[in-house]
């Protein structure tokens, strides 16, 4: 149990960390197990609120994909995947877009809300935030890539103190719907609002030298030596999109990409108010200029 003195020295050891955010954009992309269980759930939810409560702007990007699959099973439609890709026909789209917009994205507003802040739920297509364009692999039907970003109506949103929630679901300029990846949408977004930082909650422990060793976690590296990682094999299977995407809003101007155990409790302000963090930061130079 934390004593009044605690909580005060806590306080003012935390200042130097608010002092730098205060002000500044940060985009988290929200799955995984602290999605899915309640007690992780909840305290990224209240991590969110305390970065909107003083003064730093988060907004928040989210998939669904075991939501996805249940309501796939209610309707008897079988999920297939291609490359790990979802592939989305006309009526796998219809159920993507009403469980991600009409039931997770309000969920996870809902949460918010209860816990003092003020969300708003979004998707790619309200004011156009997210273009989208066919996925190059035709055979996977209505899965997207971002085409472009229009930050106008999050910028509004922020201003006013509100948390945007934005689920990755698109369309293009006929209309069409498309699923895109979360992670790719959260990218983007941080790239065109020049996001201080973007964090991926993931359901490991960040970049492994070792995939099998969970203590052999790079906490920092440049640009440079992700694609490195990613050309010698340390960086394998999943984790390559999800590297790719930071390294990619990295060299759009985004200062900082994490990819963080969302399974550790509070991992969202250990990594952004602590020098050690929980996972792995990139960075587009040398990790050791970035300091608070």
């Amino acid at each position: 149990m934390l004593t009044d003195n605690d909580r005060v020295q806590v306080l003012s050891e935390a200042l130097p960390y608010l002092q730098k955010f205060v002000g500044r954009t940060i985009v988290v992309k929200y799955g995984g197990a602290a999605m899915k269980e309640e007690a992780l759930r909840q305290q990224v939810i209240r991590d969110v609120v305390f970065m909107s409560s003083v003064g730093i702007r988060p907004i928040l990007v989210h998939g669904g994909g075991p939501e996805i699959n249940t309501w796939l099973g209610k309707l008897n439609i079988e999920p297939q995947f291609n490359n790990g890709l979802r592939v989305t026909d006309a009526a796998t789209m219809e159920v993507v877009e009403m469980v991600l917009v009409g039931r997770v994205n309000k969920q996870i507003v809902e949460m918010i809300n209860l816990e003092g802040g003020s969300a708003v739920g979004l998707c790619g297509k309200d004011g156009n935030i997210v273009r989208a364009r066919p996925h190059d692999n035709e055979a996977i039907g209505f899965v997207g890539e971002v085409s472009s970003v229009d930050t106008r109506l999050l910028e509004t949103l922020i201003k006013a103190g509100h948390i945007p929630v934005v689920s990755s679901v698109a369309s293009d300029e006929t209309g069409q719907a498309y699923n895109i990846n979360a992670d790719t949408v959260a990218g983007e977004l941080a790239a065109a609002l020049g996001a201080e930082k973007l964090i991926l909650l993931t359901d490991i422990a960040g970049i492994l030298e070792d995939y099998k060793n969970p203590d052999s976690l790079i906490r920092g590296l440049s640009i440079q030596q992700a694609r490195e990682l990613i050309n010698k094999g340390v960086v394998s299977g999943g984790m390559i999109p999800k590297v790719q995407c930071c390294v990619r809003s990295l060299a759009q101007g985004v200062r900082a990409a994490h990819i963080v155990d969302g399974r550790v409790p509070h991992s969202l302000l250990l990594e952004i108010f602590t020098d050690s963090g929980v996972g792995s930061m990139l960075l587009a130079s040398d990790y050791s200029d970035y300091s608070v």
